[in-house]
């Protein structure tokens, strides 16, 4: 088969916008000659790309096989471009990260921080998402790095730097729990609770203590914004759960408190950083891996870790 470079573009923007159309004026051509490209390669390939749907193109069986050669394909570009770049002694790049809204905070800002000092010319994009969409991000080829929580496993994943946090309880400091050491679901019923939504990795280390929880909760709110569920937990509207990452700020000025919460067995929460699996690391993305890893290992070394309830954790 002879495909060229142009089509490879083109079947890419159809599988990111799902639309010939809404691909032509991505691409600005006509909608016509996308069409055209894109019959030309079906014709190539004898087989369909996508299953064309009322709501948008879909890919098929094949076409989901073609798309993971076309974003190897296209990455690969990008990295003959840099190493081009390297060889000049041009010491820019650009590098697309996906990542959880907790980390917007604070990580972030220390990581981008500390790339605008080393590496000045490195311009980096931030998109925000759950766990499970920035990973398919990444898997995509529409981000170069995902950073989240507990994100499941995967071939086409790589796992590059991981930390481990208490999962706890995040209150005001005047709260009757805020000055325990750690706190148990039991604990926390007795007050009005805010509770992650079900896109949030954090729901299903809930759900375990929400079945088995045979009381009544007074459950305020019920959201997959990390923001404001902190927001509204320093208001003092209900108890919120969370890693400590992302209230770094308001732990430091004392106005908000973590407590870890434990249970039969530990509660923690996997921060990782994941890329692309079998692709090469262009140095403005080696970079990047570098300085996140950094900064999630030194946050890891700050946690106090809590026994489990079983051992009588729990402050009574």
């Amino acid at each position: 088969m002879h495909i060229h470079a142009r089509t490879l573009k083109y079947f890419d923007m159809i599988r990111r916008c799902k639309s010939i159309r809404e691909a032509a004026r991505h691409l600005h051509v006509s909608a016509s000659a996308v069409n055209r490209q894109l019959l030309q390669l079906e014709q190539e390939i004898g087989s369909p790309l996508f299953d064309r749907l009322v709501g948008g193109m879909r890919l098929t069986a094949v076409g989901e096989l073609f798309a993971r050669h076309v974003t190897t394909v296209l990455q690969d570009q990008n990295r003959l471009v840099s190493e081009l770049d390297a060889l000049r002694g041009i010491r820019r790049g650009e590098v697309k990260i996906a990542a959880v809204e907790g980390v917007n905070a604070d990580v972030l800002p220390n990581v981008l921080e500390t790339m605008a000092t080393r590496h000045p010319m490195v311009k980096i994009s931030v998109v925000t998402g759950g766990s499970s969409q920035v990973a398919q991000a990444v898997v995509d080829g529409d981000a170069d790095l995902a950073l989240g929580y507990n994100v499941q496993r995967s071939e086409l994943l790589r796992q590059y730097a991981v930390g481990k946090f208490n999962l706890g309880v995040i209150m005001p400091t005047a709260h009757p729990l805020a000055k325990r050491k750690s706190v148990s679901f039991s604990d926390c019923s007795r007050y009005p609770l805010i509770l992650p939504g079900p896109s949030l990795s954090m729901y299903a280390q809930m759900r375990s203590f929400l079945i088995n929880h045979k009381r009544p909760l007074t459950v305020v709110l019920e959201s997959a914004s990390v923001e404001l569920a902190r927001t509204m937990a320093i208001r003092g509207v209900g108890l919120a759960f969370q890693t400590r990452v992302g209230i770094e700020k308001e732990m430091r000025e004392g106005t908000m408190a973590h407590v870890p919460l434990v249970g039969p067995m530990p509660i923690v929460s996997e921060l990782g950083v994941y890329a692309r699996d079998g692709r090469w690391l262009p140095p403005a993305l080696d970079a990047l891996l570098r300085a996140l890893s950094e900064e999630i290992a030194r946050r890891e070394a700050e946690e106090v870790w809590q026994p489990s309830s079983l051992d009588g954790a729990s402050a009574r």
